[in-house]
C-alpha cells in the first residue's frame, strides 16, 4: 500500500493532505464546467481560440484527477521514481505548456496577418496542430518511460530541458509583442465590435500567459540551477510536499478562471446554461425527496390513528 505523502499525526500535516485534495477538486471542477460551456456551445467551439481552451481544460483535468494521488500519496511523479505513474500526471501540465503557447501564437498571428489567418488556420487545422501537440507529449513520455534512469537523464538534460528553455524564451518574447500591439495598434482602431472582440480575445491570452510565466518561473529557474549548473538542490521527499510543483497545478485551477473572467461569451454559456441548469436540476432533485418524505409521514400519521 502506498503511504501518504505526510504523516496524518499533526495539524500541519493535516492542512497539507487537505489542501493538496481541495486543490485536486478545484482544478476539476473549473475545468470540467469551462469545458462543458463551450462543447455545449456550437458557436464557441467553432472559433479556434475556444479550441484551445478545450484543449488546456482536458489536460488540467487530467491534472487535477492525478493531482489526488501524486498530491495525497508518497509518489515522486519521474520516470523510475518511487510509486510513480509512468511521468503521466507531470506529462498532462507540459501538454498545457504547448498548448497554451501555441495558442498565444495563434492570437499573434491572427493579429498580425487576419487575412492570410482567415485562409489558412480553419478549425480543421487547429485540431491537428492540437493532435500533434498530443501525439508530440506521448511519444516523448513514451521514450523516457522506456529508457534507463541514467539515459532518462542525459534526455531530460539535453533534450527536453534545452526545448522548454527555447519555448519559455519564444513564450516571453511574443507575450511582449502582443502587449505592444495590444497597446499601440488595437486601441488605435475605430471602436466596433470586430475591434472589442479582438481587443478581448489579445488581452485574455497575454494575461494567462502572464499568469502562467508567474507560477512557472520559479519551476523553470530550479530546473535550470539545477540541471545545467553544478549546484546542488534540495530534494524534496515527495510530490505533495515540493511547493513549486504546488505552484505549477495553482495554475491549473488559475487558468480556467481567468477563461471565464476574461471572455464575456463564455461567461454567459457558463452562467445561463451550465449552472442555472444545474441548479434546476437540484431543485428538482430536492422537490422530489420532500415530497416522498412527506408522503412517508403521511402514510405514518395514517397507520398510528
Amino acid at each position: 500500500m502506498v503511504p501518504l505523502a505526510v504523516p496524518f499525526n499533526s495539524f500541519a500535516n493535516a492542512l497539507v493532505l487537505i489542501g493538496n485534495c481541495v486543490l485536486a477538486t478545484v482544478i476539476v471542477v473549473l475545468n470540467a464546467l469551462v469545458f462543458t460551456s463551450i462543447i455545449i456551445t456550437r458557436s464557441l467551439r467553432r472559433e479556434n481560440r475556444f479550441i484551445y481552451m478545450m484543449s488546456t481544460c482536458i489536460s488540467d483535468f487530467g491534472t487535477g484527477v492525478s493531482w489526488y494521488y501524486v498530491g495525497l500519496f508518497d509518489v515522486e511523479d519521474v520516470p523510475h521514481g518511487k510509486n510513480n505513474c509512468y511521468f503521466i500526471a507531470s506529462s498532462f501540465l507540459g501538454l498545457s505548456y504547448l498548448v497554451i503557447l501555441a495558442a498565444q501564437a495563434d492570437r499573434y498571428h491572427a493579429i498580425v496577418s487576419p487575412f492570410r489567418y482567415a485562409q489558412r488556420m480553419s478549425t480543421t487545422r487547429t485540431l491537428l496542430v492540437i493532435c500533434c501537440l498530443w501525439l508530440y507529449t506521448y511519444i516523448n513520455l513514451a521514450i523516457q518511460n522506456l529508457i534507463s534512469s541514467s539515459a532518462h537523464l542525459l534526455w531530460h538534460s539535453t533534450g527536453t530541458l534545452i526545448c522548454n528553455i527555447i519555448t519559455l524564451v519564444i513564450m516571453i518574447g511574443l507575450n511582449t509583442k502582443l502587449c505592444f500591439i495590444a497597446k499601440f495598434q488595437i486601441e488605435r482602431e475605430p471602436p466596433s465590435e470586430e475591434r472589442e472582440s479582438k481587443r478581448a480575445s489579445l488581452y485574455l491570452i497575454i494575461v494567462v500567459v502572464g499568469f502562467f510565466l508567474l507560477f512557472w518561473m520559479p519551476v523553470f529557474m530550479y530546473i535550470v540551477i539545477c540541471y545545467l549548473t553544478t549546484v546542488k538542490c534540495y530534494k524534496f521527499e515527495n510530490s505533495g510536499t515540493d511547493p513549486l510543483k504546488i505552484l505549477a497545478r495553482i495554475n491549473c485551477a488559475v487558468t480556467p478562471f481567468l477563461y471565464v473572467r476574461g471572455c464575456a461569451p463564455l461567461k454567459a454559456v457558463l452562467y445561463q446554461r451550465v449552472l442555472r441548469c444545474g441548479l434546476k436540476q437540484q431543485r428538482k432533485i430536492n422537490s422530489g425527496v420532500n415530497k416522498r418524505a412527506n408522503s412517508i409521514e403521511f402514510v405514518e400519521a395514517i397507520s398510528s390513528k
